[in-house]
């Protein structure tokens, strides 16, 4: 079976991080690939998780940073939240380019008219098509939130 390229890619840049003494990145990639170990080695049987797997468990990594952040935030605890949002910088770098808001709208208004949904009952259908023309470059919370306010709005109007 063949290694993961991406998952090569974060251990080339982990060695990279050591040598070069860069603390923060070395902690995140290292933090990360146990993560991708875990999720190879959970389930019924160890296997080697594909680039769009190893893509996957980074996105999940970034998600519980970011939620990380805000909870030490909210505590009053800045130094640790500033610690979090700087790991989420790193992993950042590894996945691709989100689209901006703008370019959401259009995308889920376009799935919601392809998929001919009128309302929220039919978030299904038009996540669906949503979903398959995003690929990577749109968070699903994000997306399901975007789809979720058009079906509302559409079914209102």
């Amino acid at each position: 079976m063949t290694v993961s390229t991406f998952k090569e890619r974060l251990r080339s840049d982990l060695t990279a991080a050591m040598k070069g003494r860069d603390e923060l990145t070395r902690d995140t990639l290292r933090m990360t690939l146990a993560a991708v170990m875990t999720a190879e080695v959970s389930g019924a049987q160890a296997r080697e998780l594909t680039d769009d797997e190893v893509q996957a468990v980074v996105r999940r990594e970034l998600r519980k940073r970011h939620e990380s952040a805000e909870t030490y935030s909210g505590a009053g605890r800045q130094g640790l939240a500033d610690r979090e949002l700087a790991e989420a910088g790193v992993l950042e770098g590894y996945l691709p380019r989100q689209l901006d808001d703008e370019a959401v709208r259009v995308l889920v208004a376009a799935a919601i008219s392809e998929s001919e949904a009128s309302g929220p009952r039919d978030m299904g259908k038009a996540m669906g098509l949503a979903k398959k023309s995003a690929g990577a470059e749109v968070d699903g919370k994000r997306l399901s939130t975007e789809v979720n306010r058009q079906l509302r709005q559409l079914s209102a109007g």
